[in-house]
């Protein structure tokens, strides 16, 4: 009799066993297969159920946050953004019936609480609560609002600024910008809108012409690959013949024989043209890929809102076994086009002594309980140069800064290395097709000898130049940065 009792109950144990397992599998292994079925809701409404976990800026602010309506088995978690349009971008928004985007999307998992596997499976078996971590971003407000106000005065554009050493993104505006909260009640106008696309991040899905600040990233090339060295001269004429059109400096300048210094402090297009065609194609693209063109850089955002930039044909990036215009390619020109993002990560990369560190956004994970369960472990994506050429590249830059192209870009007391870029776009159909239009940049970093910030401003459908619209915000941006440490 005892036997029988003792194979009943393993009997019984076993089945036990299938059920659970069969329930673990279906609720948590398979949730994601499930959640991707249409006609499965469950999982829309379990997440209005669950405290979605606040993001704050790195000096507290609280950028999103989950409000419940309702009581008892009618609660229900709704997202509010208190700051409304300032952080639009990059944090996005997070709607049951509209999905989300951006930052909300990237850390969905964290911001749910289902980031632990093993936590979310002694939930779903012991009926637990879940609930969302917080998550501290490195983004500082009043830069955040600076920039902003910036842009909102000179035009469409974006602003972006990394911590050189760390890679922590301090700032990441986009103009024009939108306000998440209203987006359930507005979100076709916002998708339709082909003029201002304000739920376009431009900082990482706006691809431009990078005019002039491109030439660093030649330079850098020609001073890699031994071509030329700081005191290395290159006759500089007032124009050029490529590829059957000419190439010329501004007001047809002929310069005459001039190394790096001064070609960079005027932006000599002659000299540049030249030197990318003494670099050649594959080391100046391989010089390209080091500093992340061609390819998706790594930040905290999804991948499909975070555009590569290089040389595009139609939609389709080329590479060097493509054929290119080498010497307008050398002055930022061809068919190039960049993200800010991508701009101020050079600007980065030189600042750091010739290491790329990976752009995070994210700071550090709270737990519902306070605390900290993960926090940023700053990562080197490349070295795109050695130390020994960042500090010559950025001599070259502070010149620009000083007496060039980027005087406006000066900050009192502090020395700033930097390059300006002013990119023709005529015909523009986004600036309303106009003849004057250009592209307006300034990238650079401060202070030039111990840098602590690294940025990128870029203007849009502008008739003014790099120097009037643009270095002004990397001005003002840097500023507020390095004052409020």
């Amino acid at each position: 009799m005892n036997r029988q009792i003792v194979k009943l109950f393993a009997f019984i144990v076993f089945l036990f066993a299938i059920l659970v397992g069969f329930t673990s599998y279906w609720s948590v292994f398979d949730a994601e297969a499930l959640k991707e079925k249409n006609a499965n809701k469950r999982p829309l409404l379990e997440q209005q159920q669950i405290p979605r976990g606040r993001i704050l800026t790195a000096d507290g602010t609280v950028i999103a946050k989950s409000v419940a309506k309702g009581r008892g088995a009618e609660k229900r978690y709704v997202r509010r953004y208190p700051e409304g349009s300032l952080f639009g971008h990059p944090i996005g928004y997070s709607f049951v019936r509209y999905g989300d985007s951006e930052f909300e999307q990237f850390h969905n998992e964290e911001l749910v609480g289902e980031e632990s596997e093993f936590g979310s499976i002694l939930d779903e078996l012991t009926g637990g609560t879940q609930e969302g971590n917080d998550i501290v971003t490195n983004i500082d407000s009043e830069a955040q609002r600076t920039a902003l106000a910036d842009l909102e005065e000179a035009g469409f554009g974006a602003v972006v600024a990394i911590v050189p050493q760390t890679g922590e993104v301090k700032v990441m505006a986009s103009n024009a910008s939108y306000d998440p909260n209203r987006y359930p009640y507005e979100s076709e106008k916002l998708n339709t809108n082909e003029v201002e696309t304000p739920i376009l991040n431009r900082a990482t899905q706006g691809l431009y012409p990078p005019g002039s600040t491109f030439k660093v990233v030649t330079a850098a090339a020609g001073l890699e690959s031994g071509t030329i060295t700081p005191e290395t001269t290159i006759n500089a004429p007032g124009t050029l013949e490529v590829e059957g059109t000419p190439l010329q400096n501004d007001f047809n300048e002929d310069f005459g024989p001039i190394a790096l210094d001064t070609a960079l402090t005027n932006s000599v297009n002659t000299w540049f043209g030249q030197l990318a065609q003494q670099v050649g194609q594959d080391e100046l693209f391989k010089t390209m890929e080091k500093f992340g063109f061609n390819a998706t850089p790594g930040i905290d955002l999804p991948g499909d809102e975070v555009y590569d930039s290089g040389v595009y044909e139609e939609q389709h990036l080329l590479h060097s076994n493509d054929p290119v215009d080498l010497a307008r390619l050398g002055i930022g020109q061809e068919r190039l086009l960049t993200t800010p993002l991508q701009i101020a990560e050079v600007a980065a990369a030189i600042a750091n002594k010739g290491k790329l560190m990976k752009p995070q956004i994210w700071k550090r994970v709270i737990d519902p309980d306070g605390r900290v369960a993960d926090k940023l472990d700053p990562s080197v994506y490349s070295e795109p140069v050695s130390a020994q050429t960042a500090e010559e590249l950025t001599t070259a830059m502070e010149g620009v800064v000083s007496e060039g192209t980027g005087t406006n870009a000066e900050i009192s007391g502090v020395p700033v290395a930097g390059k300006t870029g002013t990119a023709e776009t005529p015909g523009n159909k986004a600036c309303g097709g106009g003849a004057n239009e250009n592209q307006a940049w300034f990238m650079g970093f401060a202070p030039a000898d111990e840098p602590k910030i690294a940025i990128a401003a870029s203007v849009e459908c502008t008739e003014q130049f790099g120097n009037d619209v643009a270095a002004p915000i990397f001005r003002d941006v840097a500023e507020t940065i390095l004052n409020g440490e």
